[in-house]
């Protein structure tokens, strides 16, 4: 009887495997390429259209903004009138941009182009609504989305790390045609296009109702006052105004959440946000945003920073910094890989909180241990495992905590919240940083960041995901479980 079951329950994973996963696992892979392909480009980026290195700040901030204002109105489109239709029209605006890109030859029309292109972000959470429609009405719903998040989160990190790797490389075998090399994903882009036209089935499940244009608009608005005072914070590290305006934009969140709980169909349902299942998700979403989106940068420019002149640092070279970004990649695709495996063997609830105490343990671990390339692999190892469990748990659990017609509304807000965190945490962190920056021998002022400023960075880092740990505590103990799946032991117990 349990070899049929088993056999049975493989049978369905490998039809949503073989079909709609395995062409997901493209969309993500190609998703991936987009995020890591332009990294290794930014400097040539910045020459190509003659501007500072410190403008292309404003790349990131654009794309945040964006991101943070189009995932959940397009979540919310793709509830109501089709994932696919949304994914499908998303891919296309992502592909005319990356055009615009190789031919804009002025900054402000490739900030625009940049910011849209940053439409990729939304793929993630339509995928996993397509996922969990597939798969709802079998019993093992939950695990089978959770294994399919896995491998699509996977072939994002897969992705991330080619998209680098080739990113280089073309950009000095095709230096002389850079224009060449900005267009050069739009191959994978036009491939996700057709693949998503052709291929993708359309889900099933959707509720009637339409577009909380008010909603829609205040959200943006809270959204783009907060994210545009943190950019800003970054690049006014003395001034108070940037702040000023962050917290104006927190204030507006007042206004905006009285205006949704009015609403029969609101955009954000903060009942459903509410529920003991949800809010744990969405605050872990947003304390782990701090660590995946905020502490790369540090981690980078600590391990280029020369011990010989600052007496901390390691001191490598650009292609040697790549091993250390690498390996945390490698681990996150591994932790990413074998999240839905252990949540079989425990549950989805402990796996999440031990997701999260393993990347607070690793980036804690970088406060004593950070002086040696072997250390810092080590610890970045290990926030890596649970970071990369956490991508692919996070909007897998929301997908089964959200109600029917819902669910890509709450796989959406994990990435705004998270984006949000990040935005925050940058702009901490350049202050961390600059504060108590070293001197040269001379007396004059080097460009390194202070030693305490990264060892702030990393211990706000791991307290933060050792709190969403903590907040991860209250959610029911077989929550995003699937209702057949049988409870361990010391869980029926409870």
């Amino acid at each position: 009887m349990a070899r049929t079951e088993t056999a049975r329950r493989s049978g369905r994973i490998a039809g949503i495997g073989g079909g709609l996963v395995g062409y997901l696992v493209f969309v993500e892979f190609t998703s991936g390429v987009l995020q890591g392909y332009y990294v290794p480009l930014l400097t040539d980026i910045a020459r190509y259209l003659g501007v500072n290195d410190a403008d292309v700040n404003w790349l990131e901030a654009a794309q945040l903004m964006l991101s943070a204002i189009a995932v959940p109105v397009l979540a919310k489109l793709g509830d109501l009138h089709g994932h696919r239709r949304v994914l499908l029209w998303s891919a296309v605006v992502v592909a005319l941009s990356t055009v615009v890109l190789a031919f804009a030859q002025s900054f402000p029309l490739f900030l625009i182009a940049w910011a849209l292109q940053g439409m990729y972000v939304v793929w993630l959470p339509l995928q996993v609504a397509l996922i969990w429609d597939r798969s709802r009405r079998t019993p093992g719903a939950a695990s089978e989305t959770r294994r399919a998040t896995g491998l699509i989160v996977a072939a994002l990190q897969a992705g991330a790390i080619a998209g680098a790797l080739t990113g280089g490389q073309i950009g000095q075998i095709l230096a002389d045609s850079f224009w060449l090399v900005l267009m050069a994903p739009l191959v994978l882009v036009v491939g996700v296009c057709a693949l998503v036209a052709l291929r993708v089935p359309e889900s099933e499940d959707r509720t009637g109702g339409s577009i909380d244009a008010t909603g829609a608009a205040l959200l943006s608005l809270v959204l783009l006052v907060i994210t545009g005072g943190l950019s800003f914070v970054r690049l006014n590290e003395d001034a108070l105004w940037p702040w000023a305006v962050t917290a104006l934009g927190l204030l507006l969140l007042v206004p905006f959440v009285l205006y949704e709980l009015r609403q029969d169909d609101p955009l954000v349902d903060f009942r459903v946000l509410a529920s003991s299942s949800m809010w744990p998700v969405q605050l872990t979403a947003g304390l782990f945003g701090i660590s995946v989106l905020g502490a790369q940068g540090p981690l980078s420019t600590y391990a280029r920073t020369d011990p010989a002149v600052y007496g901390y640092g390691l001191g490598l070279s650009t292609s040697q910094v790549s091993v250390v970004i690498g390996a945390y990649v490698i681990s996150m695709l591994v932790g990413a890989g074998q999240f839905s495996r252990v949540s079989r063997l425990t549950t989805p609830r402990r796996t999440l909180i031990g997701a999260a105490t393993l990347t607070g343990t690793g980036y804690l671990l970088l406060v004593p241990f950070h002086d040696t390339l072997a250390q810092m692999l080590a610890c970045i190892a290990v926030a890596g495992l649970g970071s990369g469990a956490l991508v692919a748990a996070l909007p897998a659990a929301a997908a089964a905590a959200a109600p029917v017609g819902r669910t890509a509304v709450a796989t959406g807000l994990t990435n705004t919240t998270k984006v949000l965190g990040g935005s925050f945490a940058s702009a901490a962190f350049a202050i961390a940083l600059a504060s108590g920056a070293p001197l040269l021998v001379d007396g004059s002022p080097g460009t390194a960041g202070s030693l305490s400023g990264y060892i702030t960075v990393w211990v706000v880092c791991g307290t933060a995901a050792l709190l969403a740990a903590l907040a991860l505590l209250v959610v029911p103990k077989l929550a995003f479980s699937d209702p057949s799946a049988p409870a361990p032991a010391e869980e029926s117990r409870a």
